[in-house]
C-alpha cells in the first residue's frame, strides 16, 4: 500500500492483485490493495502531515509545489510508459503526466494569493472577516482511465489550499499512480501528506465513510457514484463528482469538413479506445453534408494504426479488460441485431498478432436513430452513432436529449452560431472546433448525471476549501 517511505509507517495490506496488461492479456505486475486497517493509517499519517503543512508560511508551501512540478517533468517519459502498462492506451496518448505538471504549477500560484476578504456590515463598524480554509484531508478516487490526470485536477488544488490527500487509484491501473506517490516524497513533502493506496471497492468504501476524511472528490460511473454518496452520508461527508457522458459532436453544414472529421475521429473512438467520459459519441451532422462527412470520417477512423501500444506510431489500442470487451461487443451485436443504424466501420475482436490482448475495432454506425439504447446509454469503448439533423433547432433538441451533460463538441465557421449553439448546450464544457483540451485555467465538470462541481480555474479550488465567517466587534 502506498507510496515507498510511508509503507513503514501506515502498514500494507493483505490482498494481492495481479494486474493484467490489456495490450496482451498477460501479467505485468502485482499490487498489494488497500483495506480498512491501511485506510486508517492513511488518515493518520495525513492528519500530522497536514498539520504541518499548514504550519509552513504560503511561499514554502509553493516553493515546494513547484519542486514537486519539476521533479514531474523530468519523470514525464517514465510516467508515459507507465500510463502504458496501467490501461494500454497508446504511448502516443500517453500525456496526462504533462497534465499533471501544469495543474501543480498553475496551483502553487494560488498557495500564497489571497483566500478571504474583509467586508462591512450593517449598522456596525464591527471587522467582518470571510476567510478560506482547507477541509483538512482529502479523499480522491480516480477511475483506472486517467489517474494521472484526475491527480492532476484534484491533487494540484487540494494541496494549494492546505490539505493532504489520500490517493485511490483503481486496481485495474495502479502503476503511475504509485509512482507519483513516490516522486512527492522525493520533492520533500511531509511524510503522509499525499498517500497513493490503490484499493478495489472494499479500500474505497473505507476511504469514503472514514470519519477523519473532510471531503470525498470522485471520478468514475453514475452507478459507483450513487455508492459513494451512500457512503459519505453515513458522516455527511461532502462529495464532488465528475462522471460519465454521453457527449454531442455538432457538426454544422458550413464546417471544415477535413478538420471535422480528424477531430470527430479523435474524440470519438480513437482516443483511450472510447474510453474516456469525454468521449464525443454521438455526432449530429447536418443533412446538407452528412454524405460528405460520414465519407471523410470513417476514412480517417479506418486509417487508425492499431496495435502495440508502446509503438508510438499507434494511434489506437486495447480496451482495458476481457470484462469490456464483452460487453462493448454485446453493445454492437444487440445494436446490429435491433437494427439500431446501419454498421459502416468494424464491429468485431481483432485477431491475429493482437487476439491475445482486448482489441475491438473502431465502429461506427451510421443513421442511429437517437432514442435507441446505442445513442443514450454510455458504452466506454470504441462505438460511435452517427445521426443526421435538419437545422439549428434540432441539433440543440437532440444534443440536450440525454441524462449526461459533461462535454458537447461543435463545428462551424460561424461565430454568432458558435455563440447562439454553445449558450442552449446543456454541457458543463462546449468545445468549439477543438477536442476537449483540460487546462489547469478551465473549470471541468458535469450538468445533469454527469457530476456535481468544478475541477480546475478558482472554481476547482474553492471545492477543496471551506468558508468560514469572523466577526470582531469595535466597540
Amino acid at each position: 500500500m502506498t507510496r515507498p517511505g510511508a509503507a513503514s509507517d501506515l502498514g500494507v495490506g493483505k490482498v494481492i492483485f495481479e494486474h493484467i496488461y490489456p495490450a496482451t492479456g498477460k501479467p505485468n505486475g502485482t499490487v498489494t490493495l488497500a483495506g480498512a486497517a491501511e485506510i486508517d493509517r492513511a488518515v493518520e499519517a495525513a492528519r500530522a502531515a497536514q498539520g504541518e503543512w499548514i504550519s509552513m508560511t504560503v511561499d514554502r508551501r509553493r516553493d515546494l509545489m513547484i519542486d514537486l512540478a519539476d521533479i514531474v517533468h523530468d519523470h514525464l517519459d517514465e510516467l508515459a510508459r507507465l500510463n502504458v502498462f496501467d490501461y494500454g492506451v497508446p504511448i502516443s496518448f500517453a500525456g496526462t503526466a504533462l497534465l499533471l505538471e501544469r495543474f501543480l504549477r498553475h496551483f502553487a500560484g494560488y498557495a500564497d494569493k489571497p483566500h478571504g476578504v474583509s467586508t462591512p456590515v450593517n449598522g456596525s463598524f464591527d471587522v467582518n472577516l470571510i476567510e478560506r480554509e482547507p477541509y483538512g484531508i482529502i479523499g480522491v478516487i480516480t477511475p483506472w482511465n486517467g489517474a494521472l490526470a484526475v491527480a492532476a485536477s484534484c491533487v494540484a488544488p487540494a494541496l494549494a489550499a492546505g490539505n493532504a490527500v489520500i490517493l485511490k487509484p483503481s486496481e485495474l491501473a495502479p502503476f503511475a499512480a504509485l509512482r507519483f506517490g513516490e516522486l512527492c516524497d522525493r520533492a520533500g513533502l511531509p511524510t503522509g501528506l499525499v498517500s497513493v493506496a490503490p484499493a478495489d471497492a472494499e479500500g474505497g468504501d473505507a476511504l469514503v465513510r472514514h470519519p477523519g476524511i473532510g471531503k470525498i472528490a470522485f471520478t468514475g460511473g453514475g452507478a459507483t457514484a450513487r455508492k459513494v454518496l451512500a457512503a459519505a452520508a453515513a458522516n455527511l461527508t461532502p462529495v464532488v463528482t465528475e462522471l460519465g457522458g454521453k457527449s454531442a459532436n455538432i457538426i454544422f453544414d458550413d464546417a471544415d469538413l477535413d478538420l471535422a472529421a480528424t477531430l470527430s475521429a479523435h474524440q470519438g473512438p480513437l482516443m483511450q479506445s472510447g474510453q474516456s467520459c469525454a468521449c464525443a459519441s454521438r455526432i449530429l451532422v447536418q443533412e446538407a453534408v452528412y454524405d460528405a462527412f460520414v465519407d471523410k470520417f470513417v476514412g480517417v477512423v479506418a486509417g487508425a494504426r492499431v496495435g502495440d501500444p508502446m509503438d508510438p506510431a499507434t494511434t489506437f489500442g486495447p480496451v482495458i479488460s476481457q470484462a469490456a470487451a464483452d460487453r462493448i461487443l454485446d453493445t454492437i451485436e444487440t445494436a446490429v441485431s435491433n437494427g439500431t443504424g446501419q454498421l459502416l466501420l468494424g464491429g468485431n475482436r481483432i485477431g491475429g498478432d493482437l487476439a491475445d490482448g482486448y482489441y475491438i475495432e473502431p465502429t461506427v454506425f451510421g443513421g442511429v436513430d437517437n432514442a435507441s439504447t446505442l445513442a443514450q446509454e454510455e458504452t466506454f469503448g470504441p462505438v460511435v452513432s452517427v445521426m443526421r439533423f435538419r437545422d439549428e433547432q434540432e441539433a440543440v433538441q437532440i444534443a440536450n436529449s440525454t441524462r449526461y451533460g459533461l462535454n458537447a463538441f461543435v463545428q462551424t465557421t460561424d461565430l454568432g452560431r458558435a455563440h447562439r449553439v454553445a449558450r442552449r448546450l446543456e454541457a458543463g464544457s462546449v468545445w468549439i472546433n477543438q477536442f476537449s483540451d483540460i487546462s489547469p485555467q478551465g473549470p471541468y465538470g458535469g450538468y445533469k448525471q454527469s457530476g456535481s462541481g468544478r475541477t480546475g480555474g478558482v472554481e476547482g479550488l474553492n471545492e477543496f476549501r471551506q468558508v468560514k465567517n469572523i466577526r470582531i466587534g469595535m466597540r
